[in-house]
């Protein structure tokens, strides 16, 4: 299957031509080290879905955690 740009909705590796989403939030992996609070917030479509669900494959990947993301948008 051909990749493509796009437009709407979460970017995945496999389908769109995308950079990685964590490579842009490099201080993600050290707040969850040190077990901190942190706020991701930015307009809407900037990416944070995608980001989000890449650091969830990533941390759980690594064996250590097991990410799980749950919407709370009402």
């Amino acid at each position: 299957m051909s990749r493509w740009f796009n437009i709407a909705g979460p970017c995945k590796l496999e389908k769109h031509y995308t950079i990685s989403a964590t490579s842009r939030l490099p201080d993600l992996s050290m707040l969850i080290e040190q077990e901190s609070y942190f706020v991701l917030h930015a307009p809407r479509q900037t990416g944070k879905t995608t980001a989000m669900l890449a650091l969830a494959q990533q941390l759980t990947a690594t064996g250590r955690y097991a990410a799980v993301m749950v919407s709370v948008e009402v």
